[in-house]
């Protein structure tokens, strides 16, 4: 493995497609949804600092996360990539179109945001931090993980919730209240969807908590191209809970950055 500055895997040949995960995951929650993609393309799925193997840092706010990522990429002599963002990885994502705009031939916001946290959103960081010092990451990730999925897929998501919350589980408590400070910190970057010259894609689940339907609707329409996908029946967890529809989502959009490439991989798909 390449010297890095963060944990990765890496599978595929072509363009390359970048993941970031979210809050307390690691880059195990794109395995199953990434695993077709390779046969077209560079799938490279990244530990976040302080997630799954990477190390942790001083610092995880949004934009030294994006410089950790960036250091990452080059090294593994990336040049461009699609980067597709889940929750806190697309945070991180619009972080990185700021910093390094020209690492990009295109953003999936994947349940994600550029809005800043409101009033509301940031005093429950704070409480959720005050919970996790007093009670445990354990019975704070029993009670988080489920919510996020639509109601109608938890029994069914069952093995993902139980996946998720294993890994949430193994994150260390200074990942936690560090990436909670950071992720209430952050500033608002709805001015750079309106300036981004990449193309923006859009992930949208219709019952996501965290990212309600009104917040994609009300920045949308701010990049100067982009498209949007609204998810019925789907929470904020859309590669567990509609991973074939997400999958197709995810290849239309990049269909329009790798025309040829994109074609080829859903003719021999048969999508």
């Amino acid at each position: 493995m390449t010297n890095t500055t963060l944990t990765y895997t890496e599978a595929g040949t072509g363009p390359a497609l970048v993941f970031l995960h979210g809050f307390c995951e690691s880059k195990d929650v794109w395995t199953d949804f990434t695993k077709p993609l390779v046969h077209q393309f560079r799938v490279i799925a990244l530990d976040l600092p302080g997630h799954g193997e990477s190390p942790g840092t001083q610092d995880f706010s949004m934009e030294n996360q994006a410089r950790q990522v960036q250091e990452t990429l080059q090294a593994l002599q990336v040049e461009k990539c699609l980067l597709i963002g889940h929750s806190m990885g697309g945070y991180v994502s619009l972080a990185i179109a700021e910093l390094f705009p020209e690492l990009l031939y295109g953003l999936c916001l994947f349940h994600s945001s550029a809005l800043p946290d409101s009033e509301e959103k940031k005093e429950n960081r704070n409480k959720t931090a005050d919970f996790v010092q007093k009670h445990g990451l354990d019975k704070f990730m029993d009670s988080f993980v489920a919510p996020l999925f639509a109601e109608s897929n938890r029994v069914s998501c069952q093995p993902a919730i139980e996946k998720m919350q294993a890994i949430g589980k193994a994150t260390p408590l200074e990942t936690v209240l560090g990436c909670l400070q950071a992720m209430r910190d952050r500033p608002d970057r709805t001015e750079l969807l309106k300036t981004t010259a990449a193309p923006v894609f859009f992930m949208a689940g219709k019952e996501d908590p965290a990212v309600p339907l009104e917040a994609t609707l009300q920045q949308c329409h701010l990049p100067e191209n982009s498209m949007t996908y609204f998810l019925g029946h789907v929470g904020h967890m859309g590669m567990f809970e509609n991973t074939a529809l997400t999958r197709q989502a995810l290849l239309k959009f990049a269909e329009t950055l790798y025309p040829a490439d994109a074609q080829k991989y859903r003719a021999a798909n048969s999508f």
